[in-house]
């Protein structure tokens, strides 16, 4: 039989040790810095100037910004040329963007002008202009049965959101209505410039 005092002393219970919460985040800035990287970029890719921000918002001092923002560059977990050519890729071919759209989103999120020419630049003219026929093709059987006017509007408009020229878009509404059939006998008003 052994005595009591020679039992090992018990560890927290589980109630305690649940009640003293998460580990607390490191003191070093640099470290905090990192493990508030590693986190964002875990959910998705994301550029420099983005994760630079999120760090200012959390108080991370300069220097600690900038010493890991530039090891990340280093080993290549951030690189916004890679980021911009995905980006480019996604949001043609998911949303139908033309490069006008493509590259105000790419500035929105801190990427450097050059990178972002280089980026669309991938999208030559051919496959932008295919995009944005299958963009009308798509919308047009849903303004069926509306005026003409209204259908043209409505057309030319999504593809202006979507960043696609006026000259284009006005050019390929024209020629799917025409080709429906529909009359557009002042097809003037909305272009007398287009050809």
């Amino acid at each position: 039989m052994t005595r009591r005092s020679d039992w090992p002393e018990p560890g927290p219970a589980p109630a305690q040790a649940q009640a003293a919460g998460p580990p607390a985040e490191p003191a070093d800035p640099v470290q905090r810095a990192r493990s508030i990287c590693l986190g964002l970029l875990a959910g998705t890719p994301r550029t420099r100037r983005q994760l630079a921000d999120a760090l200012r918002r959390r108080e991370i001092p300069e220097e600690a910004i900038a010493e890991v923002l530039d090891r990340f560059e280093e080993v290549g977990l951030i690189d916004d040329a890679l980021f911009a050519e995905a980006w480019v890729e996604s949001r043609h071919h998911g949303r139908g963007l033309a490069r006008r759209a493509l590259a105000r989103e790419l500035r929105t999120k801190g990427v450097a002008p050059a990178v972002i020419d280089q980026a669309v630049d991938q999208l030559d003219p051919e496959r932008e202009e295919e995009t944005a026929r299958a963009l009308v093709a798509r919308r047009l059987q849903a303004t069926r049965g509306l005026p003409s006017a209204k259908r043209m509007r409505r057309l030319v408009g999504m593809l202006a959101r979507k960043g696609y020229a006026e000259g284009l878009a006005l050019r390929l509404v024209r020629e799917a209505l025409e080709a429906e059939g529909d009359s557009l006998e002042s097809w003037e008003d909305y272009a007398p410039d287009t050809p």
